[in-house]
């Protein structure tokens, strides 16, 4: 079984349900899978294809195709709207250590520079762990973690790229946001 079956059996598991599944292309690489599962009034946008490789630091002289850290992406929103095209935000975001050499960990802010769906307001994300146990891949494989990718807005990351995440997460603590909300303004940067 390829890592990308295996990291799809874990997520339908963890998810219990079967999911939609959209792939996106991107010149020069595997396709990545967009898994779309919908529970009660939330849906998810799982990525599956990020984890294939280890990341790897772009300028190291040597790389190991085994060892490395591997990941995931998820994104979870209420499901009030379609969010036309966040599957594609998604894959970008799944690709980057492909195409950009990034090492996605938790706390990464990624500039995405450009609405994540039609109608958005949110450009970039923000990672931090996911609720979606590690999945398990055959030795000499890392285990691979899930990102959850949370949408903000440019505002909000000029106030991590200032203060931290942590700073911007006790922010929407404060002024009670939900970050799972398509309709949210900016948290109000003071």
């Amino acid at each position: 079984m390829s890592a990308a079956e295996i990291v799809t059996s874990h997520l339908v598991d963890a998810m219990g349900s079967e999911p939609a599944k959209a792939s996106v292309t991107f010149l020069g690489l595997e396709p990545v899978d967009i898994l779309r599962f919908v529970e009660g009034d939330e849906v998810v946008f799982a990525s599956v294809g990020c984890s294939r490789h280890p990341m790897t630091d772009p300028t190291a002289m040597v790389t190991d195709t085994d060892a490395g850290p591997r990941a995931e992406v998820v994104v979870r929103m209420r499901a009030s709207d379609p969010l036309t095209g966040l599957h594609r935000a998604v894959a970008t975001v799944a690709a980057a250590p492909a195409v950009e050499g990034l090492i996605l960990v938790p706390d990464a802010l990624i500039d995405v520079s450009e609405p994540l769906w039609t109608g958005s307001s949110c450009t970039a994300i923000l990672l931090e762990p996911d609720a979606i146990d590690d999945c398990v891949l055959p030795a000499p494989a890392e285990p691979v973690q899930f990102l959850r990718a949370v949408p903000i807005t440019a505002n909000e990351a000029a106030w991590v790229r200032l203060k931290g995440a942590a700073a911007l997460r006790d922010l929407w603590t404060e002024s009670t946001i939900d970050v799972t909300d398509p309709h949210r303004g900016t948290a109000p940067i003071q």
